[in-house]
């Protein structure tokens, strides 16, 4: 075929302020941050440290957004329940910027467009760029970790790190009509290379779907294509593919990772009509001046994945996608579009009247607008980006250090937002965190998310990344449950002492894990089919991920929190040995729990039953208990990452609990204190109970049989200014005598093993023994 020559634009290439701040650490745009304000950490990574720009720069005026940060998170007198990060300020987030004519506030959900400040945005998933359904490539790096939460799609990115594993992911598209031209500014999620990159947008609207140009194998009805690879653009006539002129300009903002093309008006005009708008983005091929096509395997130039595709398509990811179904990635109806060719589904009918007459909507309740309630996806700006895009090159599942697959500074997560009329007093918060091999869509639309939603008052959902499939919740995988939690307390009204924790098998072991190391935080746990510590653990055997992983030995801590297991007498994956143990630990401490163990099934029977309401009935509306009479806490410094701000060494009013010796023979610390002035005793436990029933879901009935322990009421003591204190293995411990109810001249009853300083704060009074 004769090659049509077209005319490009060269314009200049907008080089990122930050390349030169990097490469003055030692970095590279490829290893580092995406933000001049990073620094260089003593592993290698870049913290996004710098504060949130400007509200006038992320263009606040018009939408605004009120932070409900002070209502959302305790604000009380110290220590503040849970790691620090919970309660960092936002970071800078180059991608989530504006820059010239660009003032809207993102949306931040995916799936979803608005008019803002006359621009038009529509808001893509994140790492949802897995192109065509076809024969998986052989050699797909994904399929060991994502064991069932892979994508429809199956293209695979060349293995050259200039492709990051993502470069065709589109993070946001925006559209502002200006006097001279009309401006389209493409937002990506790893841009490392401009020159690998290529999209099109489709123009207009066509009696029957047109081919895209440059060798894209999809068609989509059009009037016009504007076909964008580089610095350079061109805009051609769908129906005859001659160029248009005057030609687009380009601009690339390599920090913000924007792509910002003018079309002239004298080239095209939308005037104030409405415009049907489609497009996708692939990989370019340079050297024939077409767009990429996957092979089925990839190699270290050529995308993978195409299978049995004769005319593979070239667009690994397709815009203005509203209602892609409740698959792991949010990928399938995209995936399916093109394995046929034809992506005519998907496109948004912008109104250029609207845009003209700076109208703002978010359009709820319509089918492209802003969801207001159900299942969504959204995204937030991590503090740490340790590469731009994907690396599965290492298996997080077999170390208790993970920096997660999914390395970029933007990260999405799952929220359910119950169909309930807002609280007066702010929506409860349950964290449901994921199994291993799953992601952030694991509920997504499941009972387990709604029933949890829409119980009692009404609740927020959260399921998190964690950064990839298997991170075991260490690390940066810890750190986005966190970040994720703060973003929501942001943008949502929540009671603060109204929150809970659950999770499914990896996610169950995280609700051990969050609800030991910060108990302060949670009202009710209920944790599913979930692994006391990392990895397997057969006692007496060490469990696989080490004895540092193991919630057993922290369980002391959840004095104060109710906890419900749900186990499989016969699960495959998490011995029931060491469920067992962790219940008889909680009955030997006389803490409320229940442990009910279903007597069929395997490890994701449970899951498929999809029947949740049981665990919705016991978490209910429960209330944080912020100041205890008693505390009991262990701080295990082997899970602190003090870098991410992740460190459990606080809980209730005791704070600054240093463990004395941290060898490997004696890693843990454990305290426990009474106050004496709160006038009550221990409440008594009741004599260990047993039950049985049945839950009936998709698969049917599945019965269990119940262990379980119940309280008291608080016994009545006689008040008295007297703090009591048993220490093993900790050498100093901070008091708040305020929320304790203590005088700063409380008597001190010490029990320790050791050199232990007690500081009672606020009073100048240090205790040594």
């Amino acid at each position: 075929m004769k090659k049509r020559q077209n005319r490009h634009s060269k314009p200049m290439l907008i080089a990122s302020a930050a390349m030169a701040v990097l490469a003055g650490c030692g970095g590279s745009p490829q290893d580092g941050a995406s933000a001049g304000a990073s620094r260089q950490l003593a592993d290698g990574t870049f913290s996004l440290l710098s504060p949130l720009a400007p509200a006038s720069d992320l263009g606040g005026a018009d939408t605004p957004q009120p932070d409900y940060s002070s209502q959302s998170l305790y604000s009380g007198p110290g220590p503040r329940p849970g790691p620090d990060l919970l309660y960092a300020a936002p970071p800078r987030a180059p991608q989530l910027e504006n820059a010239g004519i660009w003032k809207a506030r993102p949306i931040l959900v995916s799936g979803a467009s608005a008019y803002r400040r006359g621009e038009f945005l529509y808001q893509d998933f994140l790492y949802d760029d897995r192109g065509a359904k076809a024969l998986p490539d052989p050699a797909d790096p994904r399929v060991k970790a994502e064991t069932f939460s892979g994508g429809s799609g199956t293209y695979t990115y060349p293995s050259d790190p200039a492709f990051a594993n993502n470069a065709a992911d589109i993070v946001e598209l925006r559209i502002k009509p200006q006097s001279t031209h009309t401006a389209f500014r493409l937002t990506m999620n790893s841009l490392l290379d401009p020159a690998r990159l290529a999209f099109t947008i489709a123009i207009g609207d066509s009696a029957a779907p047109r081919p895209f140009p440059f060798g894209a194998n999809v068609s989509a009805p059009a009037r016009f294509f504007l076909t964008v690879h580089g610095s350079e653009a061109v805009l051609t006539d769908a129906a005859t593919g001659a160029a248009i002129t005057p030609a687009p300009a380009v601009s690339i903002d390599l920090e913000r990772r924007q792509i910002q093309v003018n079309v002239p008006t004298a080239a095209w005009n939308p005037g104030k009509g409405v415009v049907r708008i489609a497009a996708g983005a692939g990989l370019w091929d340079a050297a024939n001046n077409r767009y990429l096509l996957p092979t089925p395997t990839a190699s270290a130039s050529q995308p993978g994945g195409a299978g049995q595709l004769l005319a593979p398509p070239a667009f690994f990811n397709v815009a203005f996608r509203f209602n892609e179904p409740d698959a792991y990635w949010r990928e399938q109806a995209q995936s399916q579009a093109l394995a046929s060719g034809d992506i005519s589904a998907f496109y948004a009918n912008v109104d250029f009247g609207k845009l003209a007459a700076n109208v703002n909507d978010d359009m709820p309740g319509q089918p492209q607008g802003v969801p207001q309630s159900g299942p969504i996806n959204r995204i937030f700006a991590s503090h740490v980006e340790t590469k731009q895009g994907v690396d599965f090159s290492v298996d997080c599942g077999s170390a208790p250090t993970c920096k997660g697959e999914y390395r970029g500074q933007l990260q999405p997560y799952t929220l359910y937002l119950p169909t309930k009329p807002k609280p007066a007093g702010g929506y409860g918060l349950t964290l449901l965190l994921h199994s291993l091999g799953g992601n952030h869509n694991q509920y997504f639309a499941s009972k387990n998310q709604s029933q949890l939603g829409e119980r009692g008052q009404g609740h927020l959902v959260a399921t998190a990344l964690g950064r990839g499939p298997d991170g075991w919740y260490v690390e940066d995988a810890a750190a986005d449950t966190f970040e994720m939690w703060a973003d929501i307390a942001r943008n949502y009204p929540l009671n603060a002492d109204m929150t809970s924790i659950s999770g499914y098998s990896m996610g169950g072991h995280a609700t051990y894990k969050f609800g030991t190391r910060y108990p302060d935080l949670f009202a009710k746990a209920h944790a599913v089919v979930g692994p006391p510590a990392l990895g397997i653990w057969a006692p007496p055997a060490e469990p696989t991920g080490g004895d540092a992983t193991n919630t057993y030995h922290l369980l002391p801590g959840l004095r104060n929190i109710p906890i419900m297991m749900w186990v499989q007498a016969t699960d495959e994956l998490v011995p029931y040995v060491g469920t067992k143990a962790q219940a008889q630990r909680l009955d030997d401490l006389g803490y409320r729990y229940r442990f009910d163990t279903f007597t069929t099934g395997d490890h994701l029977a449970l899951a498929l039953n999809d029947e949740f309401q049981g665990s919705a009935d016991f978490l209910g509306d429960a209330i944080v208990n912020r100041n205890p009479a008693h505390v009991t806490y262990v701080a295990n410094p082997a899970m602190d990452v003090p870098s991410r701000g992740l460190v459990g060494n606080h809980a209730y009013w005791l704070s600054k609990i240093a463990v004395r010796d941290t060898g490997a023979g004696a890693p843990r610390g454990s305290i426990d204190a009474i106050s004496r002035a709160f006038g009550e005793g221990d409440p008594v436990a009741s004599p260990t109970g047993s039950g049985a029933g049945v839950i009936t879901g998709k698969l049917g009935a599945q019965a269990y049989v119940s262990q379980y322990k119940t309280w008291s009421l608080p016994t009545a003591t006689a008040a008295a200014d007297r703090l009591d204190i048993v220490a093993r293995n900790v050498s100093s411990v901070t008091v708040n005598v305020q929320r304790a109810k203590l005088s700063c001249n409380a008597a001190l009853v010490v029990d320790t093993d050791g050199p232990l300083t007690v500081e009672l704060e606020g009073c100048g009074r240090q205790v040594r023994y």
